[in-house]
This record gives structure tokens, C-alpha cells and sequence, in this order.
């Protein structure tokens, strides 16, 4: 078989149980894909070694016919989960040369399945940012370009390197984090699949973290099938991890049916915003339209505090990630700053995190402790956790009318360019999370899946929100709107 590394990962376990071919072959396709696709700066730790490893490994334990899902995949890691004696510095310096001693439960959990890690992904600093240019590593590119222009384009962020990754046919798949939409929104932007599970289904230990009420873990995937394959793989309770729900995983794969009749779908008025582009909202409309030809009811609802979603995400987020950040001293391990002599710990520390930490970093933990600080706790923090309740509330409330799932855009345009949104107003770029982080908020299960082309030929995106704990029932909704979409476009090679 030619082309191994363009296969999705149920395509490539097929091939690999039917013998034609092997996990050493796909690893191979893999790593020399990778290492023609500098130009894309996604893959910023490269593990060939181990990978070759763990592919012959895959290989014998495939022949046993002791094989999981999973088995002889191969996949990268974002830069965010800790891997045991392979660099992991969430694309900062602070954290540079720093190399764990243990292993992500997330990345552990597939390692058992016997997946095939090929290295560590590009992704923005701490996962703060939403275009994967705060990376230590320098931007991560996206393969697609617009029509004929060169310009170079986000692949979105925070996990820009996973969705460059998988979109430019380097890995099978990969995993990703979203704190506010940093799974779905580089899942939109390149043309591939990215769930979000519902807060405490995968495990947040031995990932790097910024906003620990937020944080979850998830899959990016070429189709749906692929998702509910790795997702269940990630998933699980994780005792060490006082979040995780103790809940059984079921098979998502086997939900896939794509039967939908009698299913409602809801549609909030609040997240048709003024200015959005024509081309998001026909797609929004079309979208619906395939959902309701496939047999389900579509309904108007509200989400009424919608609107106060992003301000309270940018304080509840900046302030758990300056609590988290604190740690980052100079002291036990990563980076240490240069002293001079009479410098004292304070200085260190100063000087660290002065050196260590980039600009977007240093601007949200900033305004974290300003919102945490004495004079300003209630005015910002508590009011912020409140508002947060009433979003979660909204969404309980339609859920409760009897609505199944939720279809919004997942992102208000299509990737813009590198440097197109620089540091000049950041608040611009925290709006391409204005559909994301009310899912975040609230906990809930919630996927992109590709959907149509703007007249530039770039990927659009529509996003599923779901019932908490009913991801497979969220996958199947989106497995419906994926096979109704037709979704086949990949980028031309450039690179």
C-alpha cells in the first residue's frame, strides 16, 4: 500500500488486522513524511527511535491477536502532556530542557492501547493563544493556503501543531487539550475532526496545566470514526487525577450509526452575531438543513447570557492560570535565569519568569492577579464564577426542554494569517473563542467537524455541543452531519 500516512486511523487498524500491511510500515510513512514538512513547524520534538520501537512491538502483539483499537497507530503527542524521558515544555523557555520523569495518564492510557508516539507537537506557549504564534518553537503553519496566495496561515491554537500535523497527513492523528476552544477551533480552521469531552472524562495529571476548571484533553482526527476510536482510548477514571469522573467508557465507535430520526437539534439565536461573515452563516443554515434532512427536528433556543461568556472566561482562565503558573521559579526544575552577585531569591525569580515566560504569558497572568487581588476579588473573580453558573444554567435549562444537541459555527471566520492579528489588540484575537468557551464553561462534551469551503477554499467548521457524558451520542449527531457534509478536501502540497 502506497501513501500509508494519508490512511485514518480505523482505515490503517483494518489494514493492519488484514495483514496488509504493518505498523513498522505506517511508522515508517509517517516519520518520513514528518521530516519533509519543516516548513509546517509541527513537529517540534522528533522520537523516531521510540516510535520504531513501540511500532515492532505493536507488530507482535497485532500477530498474538492481543490487539486494542489502537494497536501499531501512530500518532503525536502535543507539547503539553508530559512524556517520560522525551522533552516537554509546553512551548515555553522556562520549561526548556526539561524532561519528566513519568508519563501522562492521557498519553500512558494510549501508549497501553499500543499506539505509536512520533514525537511531541507544536502548540502555543502554556496553550495561551489562539493561533499558535506565542510558541517558544516559532509559529506552527497550516498546509492550507488560499487560493493562489503564499501567505502563510494559522493552523489555529492552542493545539496548531496537532491540526497542521493531521491535516498535512504526518500522523493518523493526535491528541489535543482545550481550555476555550483550542481543540475545535484549529479543527475548523484545517479541515479535520477535534472533540472536546466533557469536563473529568479524560484525565488532566501529567498535563501541563493553565486553567485546571477548564482544561480537558481530546482527539484530532481526519472523520468521526476516527475520534470515537482514540477518545475511547484516552478515556477513563484516573484516581490520581481528583477531577476524573469515575464513569464506565463506552464503545463511541459502535454509537456511530448515523441514524438521527427524532432527534432535536437546537439552534441559539444569541450566537448569530452582528457582523458575522455570509459565508458562516449559510453554512450554519446548511448544516441544520442536512440535520433535518437526516430525520431530525430542528428548534430555536435561547442561551440567554451568552454575551458575558468571553468576559467571564478572560478572568476566571487568566486568574486559575496565574495560580498555576506560580510554580515556574527557577527553583526545581526547567530554566534558571542568569544571577548576579548580591542577587537575591527574589531576583531569581524575577528575572526567571521575566526571561522564561513570553508576552501573551506574562499579560494573562498579570491579569490574573489583579482579578485574584484583594481590592478586586469580588468586582472580577466571584462575579465572574457567577456568571459562569448562569451559563451553565442555560444550557441545563435547554437540555432539559428536550433538545439533544446543540449546532453553532465553531469559529466566526476561516484561518486568517500568520501575523494578520498580532499583539497590537489582543482582544481581537479572543474573539475567535466567542463560540467556544461557553463549552467550556459549562463543562459540556462539544465537536467541530468540517463542513464546506469559503471562496478562498479554505476548511469551515460547525460545531456539536452535547449532553454531559453522552459523547457518543454527540459523536453520532456529528458522524450524521459529517457523512450528509461530504467533507473530502485535503491541501494542495507545498511544503
Amino acid at each position: 500500500m502506497s501513501d500509508l500516512n494519508k490512511l485514518g486511523l480505523a482505515e490503517a487498524r483494518d489494514a493492519l488486522r488484514k495483514g496488509d500491511t504493518t505498523s513498522v510500515e505506517l511508522t515508517e510513512a509517517c516519520l518520513k513524511a514528518i521530516d519533509a514538512a519543516d516548513a509546517l513547524n509541527a513537529f517540534v520534538h522528533k522520537t523516531p527511535e521510540l516510535a520504531m520501537e513501540r511500532a515492532k512491538a505493536a507488530d507482535d502483539r497485532i500477530k498474538a491477536g492481543d490487539a486494542p483499537s489502537m494497536c501499531g497507530l501512530p500518532i503525536g503527542i502535543k507539547d503539553l502532556f508530559c512524556t517520560k524521558g522525551v522533552p516537554s515544555q509546553a512551548a515555553s523557555k522556562i520549561l526548556e530542557g526539561f524532561k519528566p520523569e513519568y508519563e501522562s495518564t492521557v498519553s500512558q492510557k494510549l501508549a497501553d492501547a499500543g499506539s505509536v508516539m512520533l514525537g511531541k507537537l507544536n502548540m502555543d506557549e502554556f496553550a495561551m493563544g489562539s493561533s499558535n504564534e506565542t510558541s517558544v518553537y516559532g509559529n506552527a503553519v497550516s498546509p492550507w493556503r488560499r487560493g493562489n496566495d503564499d501567505a502563510q496561515l494559522t493552523p489555529g491554537g492552542s493545539s496548531g501543531g496537532s491540526a497542521s500535523a493531521v491535516a498535512a497527513d504526518l500522523c493518523l492523528a493526535a491528541t489535543g487539550t482545550d481550555t476555550g476552544g483550542s481543540i475545535r477551533q484549529p479543527a475548523a480552521f484545517t479541515g479535520t475532526v477535534g472533540i472536546k469531552p466533557t469536563y473529568g472524562r479524560c484525565s488532566r495529571w501529567g498535563i501541563v496545566a493553565f486553567a485546571s476548571s477548564l482544561d480537558q484533553a481530546g482527539p484530532m482526527t481526519k472523520s468521526v470514526r476516527d475520534a470515537a476510536i482514540m477518545l475511547e482510548a484516552m478515556c477513563g477514571h484516573d484516581p490520581k487525577d481528583s477531577t476524573s469522573a469515575e464513569l464506565a467508557v463506552p464503545d463511541f465507535e459502535a454509537m456511530l450509526t448515523g441514524d438521527i430520526r427524532g432527534k432535536k437539534i437546537g439552534i441559539p439565536k444569541e450566537y448569530r452575531m452582528d457582523g458575522m461573515p455570509d459565508e458562516i452563516s449559510k453554512l450554519w443554515a446548511d448544516g441544520a438543513e442536512m440535520l433535518k434532512a437526516a430525520g431530525a427536528e430542528i428548534v430555536d433556543i435561547s442561551l440567554p447570557h451568552t454575551k458575558y461568556a468571553l468576559p467571564a472566561y478572560y478572568v476566571i482562565a487568566p486568574a486559575e492560570a496565574s495560580s498555576n503558573l506560580a510554580r515556574y521559579d527557577g527553583v526545581r526544575y526547567g530554566r534558571r535565569a542568569a544571577l548576579e552577585a548580591g542577587d537575591g531569591i527574589t531576583e531569581m525569580y524575577e528575572k526567571t519568569r521575566a526571561e522564561g515566560f513570553g508576552h501573551e504569558v506574562q499579560r494573562r497572568v498579570m491579569v490574573g492577579t489583579y482579578v485574584l487581588s484583594a481590592g478586586f476579588y469580588d468586582a472580577y473573580y466571584n462575579r465572574a464564577r457567577r456568571v459562569r453558573t448562569l451559563i451553565k444554567k442555560d444550557f441545563e435549562d435547554a437540555f432539559a426542554a428536550g433538545v439533544d444537541a446543540i449546532l453553532t459555527p465553531a469559529t466566526p471566520s476561516a484561518a486568517f494569517g500568520l501575523g494578520e492579528m498580532t499583539e497590537a489588540d489582543p482582544v481581537q484575537m479572543y474573539l475567535n473563542d466567542v463560540f467556544t468557551v461557553t463549552v467550556n464553561l459549562a463543562g459540556l462534551p462539544g465537536v467541530a467537524v468540517p463542513a464546506g469551503l469559503d471562496s478562498q477554499g479554505l476548511p469551515l467548521g460547525l460545531q456539536l455541543i452535547g449532553k454531559p457524558w453522552e459523547e457518543g451520542d454527540l459523536l453520532n449527531t456529528a458522524y450524521a452531519l459529517e457523512n450528509a457534509a461530504g467533507f473530502v478536501a485535503k491541501p494542495q502540497q507545498w511544503w
